[in-house]
Formats: C-alpha cells, structure tokens, sequence
C-alpha cells in the first residue's frame, strides 16, 4: 500500500470515527451519572463550588467541562462534547505508534478502524465520565514513552508526565495502570531491551516533580481548597439537593475504594466483563485471544523466522556475487530483526497490559459497564497480531457486526435493554418534562429525582420546582396548586382529588439476576427483563379546579419505606 493510500485509508478511518462520535450527540438524554456530573460543573460555573469527593473521581473533567460551559453554554450537547473529542483522540495516537516502527501500516489501520467502531469505545466516547478522559491519558501516556524509549528526548519525559497526571486526575485506579506499564518498562531496561539516556535520572525526577505539581494544583482547586490534600468532610446543599462529602485527600482516596470494594455495592462475578465483551466485542476479543495464543506459542521464538530468513538468502544468493550476497543477507537480517523485535517487544507489552488490566477489574468489587474500555485498549492491538489476509478478512467482517450493534446501543431512541447501560435515565422523562415546561409550579416530593435539576438548573429550578426530600401529606402537595406533582411510585398515594395519575419510568438497567436462566436466548434476541425506577407523574384534570374546603387531610400514602 502506498503512502498516498494509507493517508486516505486513515483519513476515511478518523471521519467514521468523527461521524460515530459527534452526531446526534444529544439524541438520548443524560446517564442518572452524566447528569451529576453536568450539574457539578454547572455549579462549579456559576457558584465557584467544588471540591474533590472520592465518590466522583478526580477533577479533570469537571475542570474542562466547565471550560466548554464558560465557552458555549451548558447543554447535554456541550457536556458530551469534550468526551467525544477525547475519545476521537485516541485513533491518531495509534499512527504515532505506528510511525516509530512497533506496528505496520495494516496493523495501525485495523486497529484504528476497531477502535474508531468500536459499540464500547463509540458509546463512552459520547458519555460525560472520566473513563474516556483516563483511556486518552493512558494512550497519550504509551505514546510518550516509547518516544522516550526511541529517542531519549526530555520532551518526551514531559509529555509522558502530563499524560501521568492527567490521568490521575481522572480516576482513583489509574495507579495500578502505572504499575503495570512501570513493571513492564523497568523490566524491559533491566534486559537490556532497550538502552536508557545518560540523563535518565534527571528525566525521571523531572517526571515525579511535574505529576506531583500537577495534581496538587487540580485536586486542590488551584489552592482554593488547599486542604483537600489532607482531608477534610463538607456537605453542600444546593437547589434542595444535598450532597454529604466524605473528603480524605486524594493522597487516601484508596481507601474509599477498597471500602467500595469490600462492599460490592455494584457487585459481580470475576468473569463479568467476558459477557460484555462477547455481546459487543466478539470479532476484537476472538481476534485477540487468537493473538495471545500465537504470541505463546510461535512469538516467543523469533529464531525460527530468521532462520528462514537465512535459508531463504542462501538459496538466492546465486544472483549476486558471493561477496555481495553476504552483505545484503546481513543487512537484511539487522533490518528484519530490529523490526521483528520491536514489534514482538510491542506485543509483548500489549499482552501484560490486557492480562493485568482484565484480573485488576475482574478482582475490583465493583462492577460497572465503561471500565470495559481500559480493557479493551490493548484488545485493540493485540487483534492485529501476526495479521495475515485471514485475519483481515475475518477483522472486516467483524466489522459489520460491530457497525449494527454501535447503531443499536449509541443511535437508538428508545430505552435499549442492554448491559451496557447502567442506570439510564429513561426515554420517558421527555413527557415528564414536556408536563413540566408547561407548568409554573412543580412539586417533587422523593429522593429520586436525577437529571431533573440539571435539566431544571438554576433560577428554573428555584422559580417553579417545590422541592421535598421525601414525600409529605397532601395537604403540603397541593397547597400551591401545582401543575405537576412528582413521587417515587412506592411512596405515593392511590390517588390525590382533581389529579390524574400516571408512572412511567425516571431510570432503567438490565437485569442479571432475571436473565441469567435465558442469556443464550437473550444473545440472540435482546428481550430481557428491564427493572427501574418509577415515579407518579400527577397533573390536573383538565377543567378542575381544587378548592380549598375540597383538599382532603388524611390521605394515606402507599408503600412507604
């Protein structure tokens, strides 16, 4: 393949990957998770408010998030924006890799192309959580020491601690990534894989100075919040919502973790992601254990090529003079074999980060769909191991069957009932807030009420919305003459006079435990149990009117908890 084409095969690559990201960024409304977050950066905005809380990871997004906010205004669009961008980002640091000879043009360009497709990496990219921010990071992070590695550049030393940083300032696993890469890196020195600068000292200190600085400066808010970096617990309490932030320094945010950990509140089996990747992933995770199992049993021995190699030469060397022959059969062999050995030390590396990742996630307690991706990064390139014409056949293939189901979770409108989401907030919220733009009082008496104060944020919020953290006599509901009243559908009332009641879902997930008995059946065709949570929407019956002497006391609710 010639330059020219590769340049457009990348090109169409990345305007694919753009399309798959950008469009239709706001088509469905925001995860419960997503708009948490959107409203911690509103209020970061607006109010100046934040604070670092283990329970919502680092401050990188919260930072830029809000720097879009400041630019375009806060909007489900605008909060999306910077994750897709992030995610785009990912596809030309594999070039990178490429350009400094650890894969081959085919290599870069599947694995381009399977992350740039991918219904896991297309689906967090168009998702506000610091996972995408992380997956960046750490690619950023790659990139900049095998920069390092080759050419022995303080600049590279930089990037690589920007990277460090940025990273950890996304979320609380990112050390044992570190770990991983360090092991491997430190291991690879020690054998001589590859030869470090004089100054490599001096680079390294460099390193831990500028991760150190960085993070201190984002996690303590600029210093607005210097004691951050010892801990300290605050509450705020904003638009009636109450957050309680157990604060004990980034430094211990370990320690919220292994309690999370222990706790198993999102608990799973150590083989949950496997699933995933066998709903979503199926041509990258069988292309990559293929890969894995040749790696094992013929890259370990590299020998074996060059031997043919040799074998090869020495039966042409009739075409030159004897002399002539040597020279070209020995520079070929240097050639081939720097090549050969960057990209089996690649792979190599690739392999320890895939392993490590999948056993720290299927070790951690807490089980969530878009850690996923930090797994399936290496997937990536381990798929392009040893690619011949089979294997690209077998990858382009795949990609149909990758296309249909990013359409199906990312360009579907509708509540889908796919382990991928956790916890979405339902399709149905649209009427709810159709009633509810339409009202100059709403009443929400529950707990449960995510993402209605980010869609209601600010002065809409304190002018219309009469909030109660749990549910109240009618009396109290209705006092106002509200044109919605919104409860959690097991504390609510049977009926409140001169209303109408309907429930339609707040947030929806898929099921295990009523599906685990069908999964087969499921595979084929995705119609399990869907649980979520309801609320009772109540409006006013149209021409009526409650009077005062007709507001009934007394009324009991039902199911209360």
């Amino acid at each position: 393949m010639t330059r020219s084409r590769t340049t457009y095969a990348l090109a169409f690559i990345l305007i694919l990957a753009f399309i798959l990201r950008f469009w239709q960024l706001d088509l469905k409304l925001l995860h419960h998770d997503e708009a948490i977050h959107s409203w911690f950066c509103y209020e970061l905005l607006t109010r100046g408010v934040w604070q670092y809380d283990p329970s919502y990871h680092g401050p990188f997004l919260y930072y830029v998030t809000t720097g879009i906010f400041a630019l375009i205004g806060p909007s489900d669009f605008a909060a999306r924006l910077l994750p897709s961008l992030f995610g785009l980002a990912i596809i030309p640091l594999v070039y990178a890799i490429y350009r400094i000879g650890y894969i081959s043009k085919n290599q870069m360009l599947v694995a381009a192309l399977l992350i740039a497709i991918s219904p896991d990496m297309v689906y967090f990219s168009r998702f506000l959580r610091h996972d995408i921010f992380m997956l960046f990071f750490t690619m950023l992070l790659l990139v900049a020491i095998l920069y390092y590695v080759e050419r022995g550049q303080t600049r590279f030393a930089v990037l690589a601690a920007i990277a460090a940083a940025g990273a950890l300032c996304c979320k609380e696993e990112m050390p044992v990534i570190i770990i991983i890469f360090a092991v491997f890196f430190a291991f690879s020195a020690w054998k001589g894989r590859f030869t470090l600068p004089l100054k490599w000292r001096a680079d390294l200190m460099l390193f831990v100075i500028l991760v150190v600085a960085i993070m201190s400066v984002l996690y303590s808010a600029f210093f607005n919040h210097a004691d951050t970096l010892v801990g300290q617990n605050f509450s705020i309490v904003t638009q009636g919502v109450h957050f309680e932030a157990n604060t004990t320094g980034w430094y211990q945010a370990i320690d919220h973790w292994t309690g999370m950990h222990n706790q198993q509140r999102l608990g799973g089996p150590v083989y949950y992601y496997i699933p995933l990747f066998l709903l979503y992933e199926l041509p990258i995770f069988i292309l990559a254990l293929v890969g894995t199992i040749k790696f094992m049993t013929v890259g370990l021995h590299p020998v074996l090529f060059f031997k043919k190699v040799k074998s090869w030469l020495r039966e042409r060397r009739f075409a030159l003079p004897v002399n002539e022959t040597v020279a070209v059969s020995l520079q070929q062999l240097r050639d081939r074999k720097e090549v050969r050995g960057k990209s089996e030390w690649f792979f190599r590396f690739c392999i320890v980060w895939m392993i490590g990742t999948m056993a720290f996630y299927a070790f951690v307690g807490e089980k969530v769909p878009w850690l996923i991706i930090a797994q399936l990064l290496p997937m990536c390139f381990i798929a392009t191991y040893t690619l011949n014409w089979q294997k690209t056949a077998f990858a382009l293939a795949g990609c149909v069957f990758l296309i249909v189901m990013t359409w199906h979770v990312a360009f579907v409108p509708v509540d889908i009932n796919e382990p991928i989401v956790q916890v979405q907030n339902s399709e149905d919220l649209r009427e709810v807030m159709g009633l509810m733009d339409n009202s100059s009082v709403i009443v929400i008496a529950s707990q449960h009420c995510w993402p209605l104060p980010w869609y209601y944020r600010g002065d809409t919020w304190n002018k219309k919305v009469k909030f109660y953290g749990n549910i109240t006599d009618v009396d109290t509901i209705i006092e106002k003459d509200p044109g919605v009243i919104i409860l959690h559908d097991t504390e609510s009332y049977p009926s409140i006079p001169g209303y109408t009641k309907k429930t339609c879902k707040l947030s929806y997930w898929f099921s295990f435990d009523n599906n685990e008995k069908r999964l087969p059946e499921y595979y084929l065709h995705r119609d399990g149990k869907m649980e979520s949570i309801n609320i009772d929407v109540f409006t006013p019956l149209p021409a009526y009117t409650l009077s005062s002497d007709e507001k009934p006391a007394g009324v009991l609710p039902v199911n209360i908890t």
